[in-house]
């Protein structure tokens, strides 16, 4: 049981703290860049060291696979990850991390859009709570008036992310979860890098002007946020029932806010505590709920945006069962 909580409280941390890793990170350096730098790294290394284990005769990444981590990659390092690295040019990790902690209600949106899915009554009221609780910080004003881009920016984060994240439901990918992901971020960081060229940032990067603070936190991201993480990640899930890992969701944002205030400064305002505290209570009613139809716990939504993908094929397709409403037992001749 120490063995657990160990690796809970280092994905609490340790994802909490990628926030302020990335705030770091891209004082120096353009934001898409420096997320293409971490994920070819991350990536690459991790495939390398993945694709030589476990069943490589029948389970060999084909362009189908490419296909798929391409897509997801582009949804979720792209649009979810590039983008909050962006908005925390202009936004404070603490609320980056809020606002990102609605990526499980934009899950559930969608399962509802996509695929018809109805929803619990704890769901709905989460909805209703999480979303009421992103107004309430967004609409502040004064000292702690939250930068309109940068909040856009953000909420467009957590929709790629959720949306990337549904597409991975039933995507063609690897069975070892560790070479997908490893694809994934491969993708991703290509992907990264090409937009990064292409809006000018390689022309805009003085790498005489790039701090080491900025370096310390590219490699913190790297080692920490994709390497170490993950693995507790994942190891958790195996370990562990998902609903205890899965408070990830509204632990995380609890950490980086006070990681942001102890260590960078960041004002934290008595409206920006209150609405987070109604974003992170409407996360963890959709994250609890339940279908009983399943043998055991589910996990909701994904990792923070400063986080790897992870196994989504098994995860997310139980993550989105559980939003549903039960549906009645029906009974075959």
């Amino acid at each position: 049981m120490n063995s657990v909580w160990a690796a809970l409280v280092t994905v609490w941390i340790v994802w909490g703290s990628t926030y302020l890793a990335i705030r770091v990170a891209v004082r120096t350096i353009p934001p898409l860049m420096m997320g293409s730098v971490r994920f070819l790294l991350a990536g690459g290394i991790l495939y390398l060291f993945a694709v030589r284990r476990g069943d490589r005769a029948d389970d060999r990444p084909t362009a189908t696979h490419w296909r798929s981590a391409f897509i997801i990659g582009t949804a979720l390092l792209l649009g979810g990850n590039g983008l909050v690295s962006f908005a925390e040019q202009r936004v404070p990790s603490g609320v980056a991390a809020l606002l990102v902690a609605t990526v499980p209600l934009w899950l559930a949106i969608g399962d509802r859009l996509r695929y018809g899915s109805r929803l619990s009554w704890q769901t709905v009221l989460g909805l209703a709570i999480g979303f009421g609780g992103v107004i309430l910080l967004v609409g502040q004003s004064g000292a702690g008036k939250i930068d309109s881009l940068g909040a856009a920016a953000l909420v467009a984060a957590s929709m790629f992310w959720a949306a990337g994240s549904l597409y991975s439901r039933g995507a063609p990918l690897p069975r070892r979860p560790l070479v997908g992901t490893g694809m994934e971020m491969i993708a991703g960081g290509v992907v990264l890098a090409v937009v990064s060229i292409a809006t000018g940032e390689l022309g805009r990067l003085d790498l005489g002007s790039v701090s080491g603070q900025s370096v310390l936190g590219l490699v913190y991201l790297i080692v920490f946020g994709s390497w170490v993480g993950f693995s507790a990640y994942i190891w958790l899930l195996r370990n562990t029932r998902t609903s205890l890992v899965g408070t990830y969701a509204y632990v995380n944002p609890v950490v980086a806010v006070l990681l942001g205030w102890a260590l960078l400064g960041e004002i934290i305002t008595g409206r920006t505590l209150l609405a987070g505290g109604v974003i992170v209570a409407g996360v963890a009613l959709i994250v609890t709920a339940r279908s009983p139809r399943l043998s055991g716990d589910a996990v909701a939504g994904e990792p923070c945006a400063g986080c790897p993908p992870v196994d989504r094929a098994n995860i997310i397709r139980r993550a989105l069962r559980a939003m549903r409403k039960p549906e009645p037992e029906t009974t075959s001749s």
